[in-house]
């Protein structure tokens, strides 16, 4: 029966005719309760940390009444868990916490999470579980990485104090782990103009631009003193890689040398725009790296990776100074194309990025370059041409297929991800769309269980972004540039009525828009279309040239001869039958 309650609870405060600022403090701490006591049925709590997730959100006080009285632990115990709806559930209140919080009670509890050895179990348990991850629990993941990841955007967006004594003695230490060995003179051996000397020729070797003001260089933001502490944390947790990668550069020739304090600010940079780090979460984005939940301290140990591989593509680029911007632009791709192929740890990931060495990025940019070569040639751009109306009509057909396949939508409100579930489809002739709310884990229900449908022959128009009637009703608040990306409507009927989607991805966006465009008589205007255009089109152009490999096209036809002066060269056929 409380379950039950609950259910109906949670299912009127998703009509929005009453705020969830409206409840009591009391009505929170009995939610609560049902969280925290151990005998509990699990439909209850799961509904009840759901509750909770809406409430926390809503008011700063909620937020505080619900952090102290569901613990962390608490939290963990419920994520523990082989149910994998409360397990979602439990994360789900996780991450509204998180977000809700300021970033010095979001710091104390990502290290409480990490004193817990929660990324790991999340690694083992949660990510390669037998069973398939859903989309929502892709999406905590996403989102729990982002919020981790920007906790490092303090220290990017600031520069280096030149007066403080502690990054003076961080920058310090750097100069003295690689160079100990030469041993450190007593004080009072060497004037102070000769130690300051010294002291910068030693940061020249450690490729510091300014090595008679080291600082100047980390002044930058960002990446700013986040490149001092990968720096730090290189030399202090490899050693030997840090002397290795110093030393054999210092005794290069000038020219030859690859600058390692220049490399790494430039690296951590790099790897600041690929990881999206000082950036706000998407609320649809389920994009996140596995090998992430496998390591603490991932974002320095990605760097004590890369910053070796710049040393390796240097030497493999016979680099000079001069090919500073090119060695790093290597290095970038070398990354990308790495996480790309999403490696489930950093060993992988090593293994993979250094596989991917200079000559195989260049034969992956030549195969790129020649085959964009190939298809633009005049004979070939034309034969391009002729092929489209045809591809064309196949990507029509395909879109109108995948829209009577049909798609379960997600109803997302302003305040979070829904769990409401609603399917739409067109009919196999392709005259009606029908559509109805839906239960999680149904697949592909038939038309018949479908109750509403609008007559393709009703709809006037198609709306996308912020034309959209859903969109423009949340304009007060802070409007997601994500969910307007997603998000479309169908106005049909005299009087004009809209039905309203938030896609699942871009992809499913981009199917819906252009199958609805083809239904409504219009061109397709996805970037989804331009992509599957060219696709085809190579692989089309591929077949057709196929007996022309390694002959050139000219650019214009063979000349037609003149007509010959006579045409006596024709038989006569007449003289032959005399």
């Amino acid at each position: 029966m409380l379950a039950h309650t609950l259910k109906a609870f949670t299912e009127l405060m998703e009509h929005d005719f009453v705020s969830w600022e409206n409840l009591s403090t009391v009505f929170i701490k009995k939610i609560v309760s049902y969280v925290t006591m151990n005998a509990v049925d699990a439909s209850i709590q799961q509904l009840s940390l759901s509750i909770l997730e809406n409430m926390v959100p809503t008011s700063r006080a909620f937020f505080e009444v619900v952090r102290k009285e569901v613990t962390l632990d608490r939290l963990l115990t419920h994520l523990q868990v082989t149910n994998a709806q409360l397990q979602l559930k439990a994360m789900a209140l996780l991450i509204a916490l998180l977000l809700s919080a300021t970033d010095a009670e979001r710091r104390e509890m990502m290290e409480t999470l990490r004193e817990k050895n929660i990324r790991q179990f999340i690694h083992k348990n949660i990510i390669h579980s037998s069973e398939p991850l859903g989309d929502e629990m892709a999406h905590y993941l996403y989102v729990l990485q982002s919020v981790s990841l920007n906790l490092c955007e303090h220290r990017m967006k600031m520069s280096m104090d030149p007066y403080s004594q502690e990054q003076r003695d961080l920058l310090q230490s750097l100069r003295q782990a690689a160079f100990e060995s030469e041993g450190e003179a007593p004080a009072g051996t060497f004037s102070t103009e000769r130690r300051r000397s010294l002291c910068a020729k030693e940061f020249r070797k450690l490729g510091f631009v300014n090595n008679s003001n080291p600082a100047e260089d980390l002044r930058r933001a960002p990446p700013g003193l986040l490149a001092l502490d990968n720096m730090v944390y290189f030399s202090r947790n490899t050693p030997n890689a840090y002397s290795r990668f110093v030393l054999e550069n210092s005794s290069r020739e000038d020219k030859h040398e690859c600058p390692f304090a220049r490399s790494s600010i430039q690296l951590t940079l790099i790897l600041c725009e690929i990881l999206h780090i000082g950036e706000p979460c998407s609320e649809t984005a389920q994009a996140f790296y596995p090998m992430f939940f496998g390591q603490d301290h991932f974002f320095e140990e990605l760097f004590c990776i890369c910053i070796q591989l710049v040393n390796k593509t240097w030497k493999e680029m016979r680099a000079t100074q001069e090919d500073f911007n090119k060695v790093m632009q290597v290095v970038r791709e070398q990354i990308t194309r790495t996480l790309s192929l999403k490696p489930t740890s950093l060993e992988l990931f090593k293994t993979r990025v250094n596989a991917l060495n200079y000559s195989e990025i260049l034969k992956l940019r030549q195969t790129e370059r020649l085959h964009q070569e190939e298809t633009l040639a005049v004979p070939v751009l034309e034969l391009r041409e002729k092929l489209k109306p045809e591809l064309l009509e196949l990507i029509r057909q395909q879109r109108l297929l995948h829209l009577c396949e049909g798609t379960l939508f997600r109803k997302i409100s302003s305040r979070r991800r829904q769990d409401k579930l609603w399917y739409c489809r067109l009919s196999p002739n392709h005259k009606v769309l029908h559509y109805g709310d839906m239960e999680e884990g149904v697949q592909s229900p038939p038309i018949e269980s479908l109750p509403e449908k609008i007559p393709v022959a009703d709809m006037k128009m198609l709306l996308v972004g912020k034309e959209c009637p859903h969109t423009k009703e949340k304009s007060s608040g802070k409007q997601n540039k994500d969910v307007l990306e997603l998000a479309f409507s169908i106005v049909h009927d005299v009087e004009e009525y809209c039905l309203n989607f938030i896609a699942p991805t871009r992809y499913e966006f981009c199917l819906w828009t252009d199958g609805l465009n083809v239904l409504l008589g219009k061109e397709m205007t996805s970037e989804r279309t331009q992509t599957d255009l060219d696709v085809l089109l190579s692989m089309e152009l591929k077949l057709r040239l196929l007996d022309l490999e390694n002959i050139s096209i000219p650019d214009e036809p063979p000349p037609i001869p003149k007509p010959p002066s006579n045409l006596n060269f024709c038989y006569d056929f007449s003289h032959s039958e005399q």
